[in-house]
Order: C-alpha cells, then structure tokens, then sequence
C-alpha cells in the first residue's frame, strides 16, 4: 500500500513533466519557424514599398509620366520599335525571317495574355493597395487579380519575338520590358512578383512556340514577298524577291544565311 501511494504521484508528476516538456518543444519550433515564413512573405511587400516609396517625394508631373509610361507609352515605344526594325529589314538579306519574327512577337503576346486569364482566376491575388496600406497608387479604380501582370507579360512577350526576330532591336525591346515591370511596381498596382511572373510567362510563350511559329510564318512571308503586296517584305517588293533569289541561288539552299545575319546585327 505504502508503494502504491508513493507510486501514484510519481506517474501524476511524470505525466504533467512530459506535457510541460512536449509544450516547451513546440513553442520554440513554432515561434522559430514563424518568423522564417514571414521574412519570405514579407521580402515582396519590402521590396514593393521600396521602389513604390520612391516617388512619395517626387513631383505630380513626374507621377503622371511615370503613369503614362507604364499605362500606354512602353507599348507605344514597342510599337515604334518594331516598325523601325521591319522598315530597315525591309532592304536587306533574309527579311522574310525578319518580318515572320516581327509577326510574331504580338501574337506571342496574344496567346501569353490568353494564358494568364486562367493563372489569374487560380492565384486570385488582390491588388497590393486593397492588403497594404500607405501605398503611393497613381492609378486607381483596379478591381481584377494581380498576379501575374498582364502588362509585363506583354512587354516582355514581344521583347522576346523582337529579339528572335533582330538582336540589336531585341535588347532595346528588352530594355522597355524591364522599364515596364518597373513602372507597375512604382505606380503600387503589382507586387515585384506579378512583374517577374508576367516575365517569366512572356519569355516562355515567346520562345517556346517560336520554332513552329517560325517554321509557318516563314515560308509566308516568303510568298508575300512574291506578291504584289512584296513591299511589306521588301524595299523593292517582287523584284527585289527575283534579285534576292537569284543571289540565293549561290549561297546556302535554305537560305538561311541572311537571317543570321540580321540575327547577328
């Protein structure tokens, strides 16, 4: 009886130790694997707050090009961009491989913009200024998601196709491409990761598709310019085709010479 009644409080105290213990355990880990999650999730907003907190001191005229630029002006410039290159592939070797690359940067841009609809509709992630306050918005009246941002998968879509279609007009486009990620992060309507999401669907579709997409815009182009419509593919238009062929004609058979070296330019 004696033994028994030690032996009782002891197996109460053993049992109320191994709670304590199992308690003392799992706060730690808790309390230590908390501030790791945050630290992650939070590494976007900083760098949102940053780059948007730049223009808190900056002057209204600046705010309203920066608005512009992002909303309208990186595309206009795209489009600037691209008919300057197509006027000058116009005159010279292997324009048809030039003018099916320059075709087919917006419709890259199309179907990368088709594929964000459903990524949207999974992520569903609301625009930073409706979670995080003190944001410095130029654009309001955004209800749809955030993720990724249909801007920056435009621009670096056609960035893409530009730059399969003519390296040297290629880094420009890719450099309005980041100038646009920059402006949506700047003007508080996308967090940094809807602009490298938006880049990385961009870059994907453009490059992904680009072999089939070369493979029958090419051969197109090439019957364009043998038209009479050769002018969109030629300085010269179907006389210029007749030239070019017949100097082909001693050069490699698949003529892909001179789009390497538009490539190359």
């Amino acid at each position: 009886m004696a033994g028994t009644a030690v032996g009782l409080p002891l197996s109460v105290d053993s049992a109320t130790a191994m709670d304590s213990l199992a308690s003392a355990t799992s706060e730690p880990l808790t309390a230590a694997a908390g501030p790791v999650v945050e630290a992650e999730s939070n590494l976007d907003v900083e760098l949102l707050y940053d780059i948007n907190g730049i223009g808190t001191d900056a002057p209204h005229w600046f705010d309203r090009t920066v608005e512009w630029v992002g909303e309208y002006g990186i595309l206009v410039a795209m489009a600037l961009l691209m008919l300057f290159c197509w006027w000058g592939a116009r005159k010279r070797s292997g324009a048809p491989g030039v003018v099916a690359g320059l075709v087919w940067a917006p419709i890259a841009a199309g179907i990368a913009l088709l594929v964000n609809i459903p990524i949207r509709e999974i992520v569903e992630r609301p625009r930073p200024f409706l979670d995080h306050e003190g944001l410095h918005v130029l654009v309001e009246g955004k209800t749809d998601y955030s993720f990724a941002s249909d801007h920056s998968t435009l621009a670096m879509a056609i960035a893409v196709g530009v730059f399969i279609a003519h390296r040297r007009y290629g880094l420009a486009a890719l450099g309005l491409a980041l100038l646009e990620g920059f402006c949506r992060i700047y003007m508080g309507v996308h967090y940094p990761t809807d602009v490298v999401g938006g880049f990385a669907l961009g870059t994907a579709v453009a490059l992904l598709l680009a072999p089939p997409a070369m493979a029958l815009l090419t051969p197109l182009a090439r019957t364009v310019a043998d038209s009479r419509a050769g002018w969109l593919v030629r300085a010269g238009g179907a006389g210029a085709s007749a030239s070019e062929g017949e100097a082909d004609s001693n050069g490699p058979a698949d003529g892909s010479g001179g789009h390497r070296n538009d490539l190359a330019a």
